[in-house]
């Protein structure tokens, strides 16, 4: 059975402490350590922060939609946002030998979700599907 939670938030960076909160208590419903779920909080917070300033361009008071899925063997995140459409081509993360502030978001991400997908071919805004695997122990 799919348990099912959805956060409103907007693109506001001072709400994203209610995000990260509500996160972590998704992520101990579904079983993660604090280790994992600190590392899901901190995707889930660079996927937000990128919203923000990419698809909005800093604008405050635009719509965030998190859904948070807790399925019987993985985590799933969905973000969506009304923002400017991703040029999904330009989405990389830097070297990491580059030594410079920022464009570590990406690599972070995927670092940590088991599986990253950017929907393609939305008429507006973005839609990022991130997926985490249960622990074995926790299912």
């Amino acid at each position: 059975m799919t348990k099912t939670i959805i956060l409103n938030l907007t693109s506001d960076p001072p709400l994203l402490s209610v995000m990260r909160a509500a996160v972590s208590k998704v992520c101990e419903i579904a079983g993660f350590d604090q280790m994992d779920t600190s590392k899901i909080i901190l995707a889930i917070d660079e996927a937000c922060s990128n919203i923000i300033r990419h698809a909005y361009k800093g604008k405050g008071g635009q719509s965030i939609k998190i859904t948070c899925k807790i399925k019987p063997t993985k985590l799933e995140f969905i973000l969506e946002d009304e923002g400017e459409p991703a040029d999904l081509k330009k989405i990389k993360s830097r070297p990491l030998d580059e030594i410079r502030p920022g464009g570590l978001g990406v690599y972070i991400i995927t670092s940590v979700m088991d599986k990253v997908k950017f929907a393609d071919g939305m008429e507006a805004g973005n839609r990022l599907i991130m997926q985490k695997s249960i622990p074995k122990d926790k299912k």
